[in-house]
């Protein structure tokens, strides 16, 4: 499964008969174990180890912010309700009919999709055009928000996809939003909608393959251990039954998320009316699937694997939409400790400082599918530029706070932010060409 990038605290007795303790990465335990090292004692470890300063600075941390933060005032308290009301949004919303699909849909990659395959397509051997090709269009085919994705893309990132190619998926699932352009469109103007369909499209492929480029090195290394450490895997299952049992579960996610158009016609209302039958009918099918082709241990090792990424991922989403909610409210509301009419004045024109802004903004704030479109409406008309507009629909999409504190627990901060710039960076010279040249 993910095994190799996991740490683990052991406890074992040396050659000399001395007892040790170590936190090491896989690697490490298993070379003790081939040293005839005897493992007394194995926790697996839920990545950095906080020592006591860092502990002791956390501790007051959270100490002077009780202790000085003005919880009498109407701004923070209205400020710590959009929090939990953003929360409560959430969890109704999008945890019961995208997050739990998306955790047992990276659970199934992680167990039944072969190391072997992962690497033929996404791997560092991979061909660039495939790889990237089948990374952004089987992220765009998904159509999800930028948490709902985060499973999923931590999923084929453990499993030996090149970080590239992952990337360019995770950056695509939210940003390349069919029925989301078409919406941007249609009430934003086709310009916009053409800029942000083109400029997602871009983006996905060179974002990821800057990444690959910056992290040559050390990902290769990452590959190389996946090559080391094959496991023989047998399969009870066709390659097509995989591939039935894949498309049934991430037809569920589409259509259990399916959002219901602005204008009720079309055929996108006509599977909006169906919608629960379609998932229903597939759920069934699952079951029927889970029945006949899968054994107990198999199942057993999904659920196993489901629960894994739920347990590394909700937390962080937990505290990320709370910190959201905190600042900027709920999308629409105008609540939060940073007013709305704020960030209007700061991203009003065609300015760098506008664009930036704007960018920053995007990647810091929370969006549920399709609710970046009424709420830009809303900033357009508080004097919003073209070109801000742009780069906050380029930015925001893709990423969001509790986005990000989940991509650091997979990647690692510095990979992370890197990433973050990127998009930043780009989505701000996106603005500016849109708001400059095509405008």
């Amino acid at each position: 499964m993910s095994y190799h990038i996991n740490r683990f605290k052991y406890i074992y007795i040396s050659s000399k008969g001395d007892f040790n303790e170590k936190i090491l990465e896989v690697e490490g335990l298993l070379k003790a174990i081939a040293d005839q090292k005897k493992v007394i004692y194995c926790l697996k470890e839920g990545g950095r180890v906080m020592n006591k300063l860092q502990k002791l600075l956390l501790y007051l941390a959270v100490f002077w912010a009780f202790y000085l933060i003005p919880f009498e005032a109407s701004i923070i308290q209205e400020s710590i309700f959009e929090a939990f009301a953003l929360a409560h949004y959430y969890a109704q919303e999008h945890v019961l009919f995208c997050l739990i699909p998306a955790f047992f849909i990276a659970g199934a990659i992680a167990d039944f999709i072969s190391q072997e395959s992962v690497l033929k397509y996404f791997g560092g051997q991979a061909k660039k055009w495939l790889s990237y090709s089948v990374a952004s269009v089987s992220g765009a085919i998904l159509a999800v928000c930028s948490c709902t994705i985060l499973p999923l893309f931590a999923g084929i990132y453990k499993r030996g996809a090149g970080i590239g190619p992952a990337i360019a998926f995770l950056y695509s699932g939210p940003a390349i939003n069919v029925l989301a352009i078409i919406l941007t469109a249609r009430v934003l103007g086709w310009q916009l909608g053409l800029a942000r369909a083109v400029g997602a499209v871009i983006f996905a492929l060179i974002i990821g393959l800057l990444m690959a480029a910056i992290f040559k090195e050390s990902d290769q290394q990452r590959l190389d251990n996946f090559v080391q450490m094959n496991e023989d895997e047998s399969e009870s299952r066709s390659g097509l039954q995989n591939i039935i049992y894949f498309l049934t579960m991430i037809l569920i996610l589409i259509f259990a998320t399916w959002t219901e158009p602005e204008q009720a016609v079309g055929i996108w209302q006509a599977v909006y009316n169906v919608k629960w039958y379609l998932a229903v009918g597939l759920l069934v099918l699952l079951f029927v699937q889970l029945y006949y082709w899968f054994k107990k241990e198999e199942i057993s090792s999904w659920m196993n694997s489901t629960w894994e990424f739920a347990e590394m991922i909700s937390p962080l989403l937990l505290v990320g939409v709370l910190i959201a909610g905190f600042l900027m409210g709920r999308p629409g509301t105008g609540g939060g400790i940073i007013p709305e009419e704020w960030i209007a004045r700061f991203v009003g024109g065609n300015s760098l400082g506008a664009n930036f802004t704007a960018s920053i903004l995007g990647s810091f704030m929370y969006f549920a599918t399709l609710t970046e479109v009424p709420i830009l409406e809303g900033l357009l008309g508080l004097g919003m530029g073209q070109g801000p507009a742009l780069a906050l629909l380029l930015a925001g999409p893709a990423l969001s706070l509790p986005n990000m504190l989940v991509i650091n627990s997979v990647l690692g901060l510095k990979k992370t932010s890197v990433f973050v710039i990127l998009v930043i960076i780009m989505s701000t010279i996106a603005g500016m060409i849109y708001g400059n040249l095509i405008i």
